[in-house]
């Protein structure tokens, strides 16, 4: 922790407000919150959260790089599918956590170029400092396409469109979950000291008792992740989709690797200015937490929802099949200024090395085609 980038005053004085929000609520509850419900709070309370309050979060001066931020060539990519779809539905696009705004500058831009702009792009965000950078940004690459651009803090009551995600699934709360050779029992947080600690209860609730039960391997000391909100998510999206498609890239495996006997550490971790944090605890608000996404369970969801699963693969297979080569080869190689960070952007984006293969896409449809450029190719390397 000691080679960690110093936070600022103001920095370090919010992390302590949110860490004595989180204080008085755990005593609130009689000393212990479920893990899951810390995790909301460090990420999500209003003016104090990770992504509520206002410091830098993508890029160099941030803590994380994100596909969208890394090359525009991504969006551009992810244009050409939504081209192919959009017109199946009332044509509105729906993006979840937009970040910056540039996934969806980049992807309106490449529609415009493919004349087959959408009707509207609606962006749903939770967080007030975000939405502000993504307007700023979208007025100053794309003023004449704002029009078309709305955000929303709640998802509408029906969707008809596409319905797009990228680093949203592994966002949200997760519950911990520990094995201690005979049962599993569920993880939270309590003070010891003045300090975050975790502490095991005893699972109550019968339908994560089930699940615990089925996924987790009985070893002692095994701890892992079982997200009840991005399934929950899934499952609303499900019933409030009338026709269209949802498309979701992250970072996770299927269930037989996330649950594999030897990840018995699970998948939990923070992201500080770069650099990854074991202690969930550390910096309260200023450091992002996540865990990576079980896709079985997403396509699981997502099919109990009614939906018709269309693909699930890497991330590298995806981009291939939908042309970001093509989109590289755009570019003039001539100009080796902009085109040698792009090739390389391209190279780890694809490479199975860096992103190509920890990050994955899963496709859901209803009453649109099933043959999606990027899914269509048979994958046997990757199952759920």
């Amino acid at each position: 922790m000691t080679s960690l980038p110093q936070a600022s005053a103001e920095a370090l004085a919010t992390s302590e407000a949110l860490s004595q929000q989180i204080a008085a609520e755990i005593a609130a509850a009689g000393g212990w919150i479920p893990f899951s419900r810390y995790m909301e709070l460090a990420l999500y309370a209003p003016g104090l959260g990770y992504y509520a309050a206002g410091s830098a979060k993508l890029g160099a001066a941030g803590d994380f790089t994100t596909a969208p931020e890394m090359s525009a060539l991504f969006g551009a990519t992810l244009a050409r599918q939504i081209a192919e779809l959009l017109p199946q539905t009332a044509g509105v696009i729906y993006e979840f956590g937009a970040g910056t705004g540039k996934l969806a500058a980049d992807i309106l831009q490449k529609l415009e170029q493919l004349d087959a702009l959408p009707l509207r792009y609606i962006i749903i965000d939770l967080s007030a400092d975000l939405i502000e950078r993504q307007q700023t940004l979208l007025r100053e690459r794309l003023p004449h396409l704002l029009d078309k651009v709305s955000w929303l803090s709640t998802l509408p009551d029906t969707l008809d469109g596409i319905v797009i995600g990228n680093e949203v699934l592994d966002a949200m709360p997760c519950e911990l979950l520990l094995h201690n050779g005979q049962n599993v029992s569920l993880r939270g947080v309590s003070l010891k000291d003045g300090q975050f600690v975790l502490a095991e209860r005893a699972l109550q609730d019968p339908a994560l008792t089930e699940l615990a039960q089925a996924l987790i391997p009985a070893i002692a000391g095994y701890s892992s992740e079982i997200s009840l909100a991005n399934r929950a998510f899934i499952r609303t999206l499900g019933e409030r989709l009338t026709r269209g498609a949802l498309l979701f890239i992250d970072y996770g495996f299927p269930a037989h690797e996330y649950y594999h006997p030897q990840r018995h550490m699970g998948t939990l971790i923070g992201h500080y200015r770069h650099h990854t944090v074991t202690d969930p605890f550390y910096l309260p608000g200023l450091m992002d937490l996540t865990c990576h996404v079980d896709f079985t369970a997403i396509a699981e969801t997502g099919l109990a929802a009614g939906l018709d699963l269309i693909g699930y693969t890497s991330q590298a297979q995806f981009l291939l099949s939908a042309g970001i080569t093509d989109e590289l080869a755009l570019l003039d190689p001539e100009d080796v200024r902009h085109y040698v960070p792009q090739s390389a952007a391209v190279q780890k984006l694809c490479s199975p090395a860096e992103m190509g293969e920890l990050f994955k896409v899963i496709g859901f449809g209803r009453g649109i085609s099933i043959d999606w450029r990027g899914l269509i190719h048979g994958d046997r390397c990757h199952t759920l």
